[in-house]
């Protein structure tokens, strides 16, 4: 019989939470039979949001918290500091084993703080970097790091490229993936000292797939399976890509409203525009995994909705049966 994936839920973090947090944990639970759910927040809150649910009650918990870390907050004080908030409280129940991974939606700098600092980095790694999947023109690509290491060193970089391999195989199950760093031009010599650094150390390592450097604009093409850069630039990238898919939506949606004939064509490519708006949202992908921990951290968005929570618990459930962090540490300690 196959064993129990728990999950940790951080009830209290996001912009609409606790309702939609609540509403994507039991659509996670309706849809997967071996999932359990740590539900953590305050109780009287997180029960009056269940109570409009019909759901299984054996397999959902709840851990009352006092406290909550806003995103305004210094997120390493605010660690420290409230050491009763869902975030940190999520965090000590995937430490202590009590649950095999965590999802939140709430400030973070916290999150990524209280990884780090509690959960903690398995031996050999040396910064956990953010991999959200990003859509692209042939599926999708994996973003690594996207903001949780600015200036990060030239090896940590080789160690994303490899975990990001790594997952994109295991868990995506694309074969012998791509591996591409973040340049301003495809020719070797080009970029900053950052990226001239890190060039030939991907070109020598083992065990990935390096084909050399991406520009911008080759990213939603899918020309490489796991796209690697250092933090500042993998959030610029991130939020342009959600801005500009927003913004073509918006403008396609506007000229198909703007006279008869544009209506009556609108109506006969619905279909197709919704898949396409389908691939394109971020809530179909889940949350961002904070790789390299001895236990898995997952990052939504803080404008998450209930599909977007609800794959984020899902693929917690793969992360735990395929034994990435485990996966990960003989990786690296082989190099």
């Amino acid at each position: 019989m196959a064993e129990y994936t728990t999950v940790a839920v951080d009830a209290m973090g996001g912009d609409d939470a606790p309702g939609v947090v609540i509403k994507g944990a039991v659509e996670a639970i309706a849809q997967k039979d071996r999932l359990k759910l740590i539900l953590v927040g305050d109780k009287t809150t997180i029960e009056k949001e269940l109570s409009g649910y019909t759901y299984d009650k054996d397999r959902v918990t709840i851990v009352h918290t006092t406290q909550v870390i806003s995103n305004d907050e210094a997120p390493v004080a605010a660690i420290r500091g409230k050491k009763d908030s869902s975030i940190v409280v999520c965090q000590k129940l995937v430490r202590n084993g009590e649950a095999d991974a965590m999802v939140s939606a709430g400030s973070t700098g916290a999150v990524l703080a209280g990884g780090q600092l509690i959960v903690g980095r398995l031996k050999g790694v040396e910064r956990a970097p953010l991999a959200p999947l990003i859509p692209t023109e042939k599926g999708f690509s994996l973003l690594i790091d996207c903001g949780a290491n600015v200036d990060a060193r030239p090896s940590a970089l080789v160690q994303f490229a490899k975990m990001g391999s790594l997952y994109m195989e295991n868990i995506i199950g694309v074969k012998d993936p791509t591996v591409a760093i973040v340049n301003i031009g495809a020719e070797e010599e080009k970029g900053n000292q950052l990226v001239k650094e890190t060039y030939p150390l991907l070109k020598a390592a083992k065990g990935i797939r390096f084909i050399g450097n991406i520009e911008a604009r080759d990213i939603p093409a899918g020309k490489a399976d796991v796209v690697v850069c250092e933090a500042f630039v993998g959030n610029v990238i991130l939020k342009m890509y959600e801005g500009v898919a927003s913004t073509l939506f918006h403008k396609i949606k506007e000229g198909m409203m703007a006279s008869l004939r544009s209506k009556i064509g609108a109506l006969l490519v619905k279909p197709t525009l919704k898949e396409l708006v389908k691939q394109f949202d971020a809530a179909e992908y889940g949350g961002a995994p904070l790789l390299g921990l001895k236990g898995l951290v997952v990052k939504s968005h803080g404008s998450s909705n209930a599909l977007e929570i609800k794959n984020s618990i899902i693929q917690c459930i793969a992360f735990k049966e395929q034994d990435i962090s485990r996966k990960i540490g003989e990786m690296l300690s082989d190099n």
